[in-house]
């Protein structure tokens, strides 16, 4: 049997004659973090609604723990909580309302329901608002309060899509704080966003899809070891002399270009250690005296623009 919690298989769904999610396939294992990333229009949020059960696919499957899902009434969907993209909340109910509400619909009654209210409302900060009706919250309260309807049921995968879309610093930092804590807990996480900083603080893995297949798959580390090419290293020099130095800097085995304007030496290398190494010996031979140094190796969004060409935000 699957050991993952959650997995797909060919997953593929269809509008009209447009493919937006073409055989997608991972895996995910309890515990994990894994953020899902790809510019708008890539199938991130069209793989979440297969995953829940909102849209039927055309084609493959969706495992939970180990089986196959049968149905909108599979038993095995409570170990999901999912925190959509759109608020799903009622304005005129207080917060305690929409928590009992929720909570209803995953079977919780009387005493546990009222537990699980008090508790997840507690977690989130809103436990001295929860007699206030929703429309009175602010973006980032609401979006708080999204979350704590979908840890009502105490799921253990949680499918976070977007879940601080316009919401301000310190509500972004909270709700960052809380999937931290809900990591420690040992909670397992699918986590799409347009923020590269998000999946890098909170994320152990990493899926990129672009026209709706997935053209990366693969840890932080390993995602960032992806982007050599963009290593990059800035020189400064005390002056500019004639001669063949800027070719012999050039022909360095780990510069994969070097660029020379206004005493700025700015080149890319495989290797920042190596680079640096070779950079500096090569100029140092020709009689040429550095005033400054600085480097940069790849970020995800330099790693993520190098495979997908485009920002997040494009459609």
């Amino acid at each position: 049997m699957d050991p993952s919690l959650l997995s797909t298989r060919q997953l593929t769904k269809r509008f009209g004659t447009r493919t937006a999610v073409d055989g997608v396939s991972f895996a995910i294992q309890p515990g994990e973090a894994v953020g899902l990333l790809g510019p708008n229009g890539a199938g991130k949020t069209t793989t979440i609604s297969l995953l829940t059960g909102l849209l039927h696919a055309d084609g493959g499957e969706v495992l939970l723990d180990g089986r196959p899902l049968t149905g909108d009434t599979d038993p095995r969907k409570r170990l999901l909580g999912l925190v959509p993209q759109e608020l799903a909340l009622y304005e005129e109910l207080t917060a305690r309302d929409n928590l009992a509400y929720f909570g209803a619909l995953q079977g919780l009654r009387g005493p546990a329901l009222s537990e699980a209210a008090r508790s997840a409302l507690g977690f989130v900060g809103l436990a001295d608002r929860e007699r206030d009706k929703v429309k009175t919250y602010s973006g980032g309260m609401k979006r708080r309060l999204n979350l704590a309807v979908a840890l009502l049921h105490d799921p253990q995968l949680l499918l976070l899509d977007e879940p601080t879309v316009g919401v301000d610093p310190q509500s972004r930092n909270a709700i960052f704080e809380n999937i931290e804590a809900l990591r420690r807990r040992g909670k397992t996480i699918l986590y799409t966003t347009h923020y590269m900083e998000e999946v890098e603080r909170l994320c152990d893995r990493v899926i990129i899809m672009d026209h709706g297949r997935i053209i990366v798959d693969d840890s932080l580390a390993g995602l960032k070891q992806r982007g050599t090419s963009v290593n990059r290293l800035r020189v400064e020099l005390a002056e500019v002399r004639e001669g063949t130095w800027l070719e012999s800097v050039r022909a360095l085995s780990a510069v994969r270009a070097a660029e020379f304007d206004a005493l700025t030496l700015e080149l890319t290398v495989a290797d920042i250690a190596r680079g640096t190494t070779e950079v500096l010996a090569c100029l140092q031979h020709h009689g040429l005296t550095v005033t400054g140094l600085a480097t940069h190796q790849p970020s995800l969004e330099d790693v993520f623009l190098q495979l997908t060409g485009r920002t997040l935000r494009d459609v």
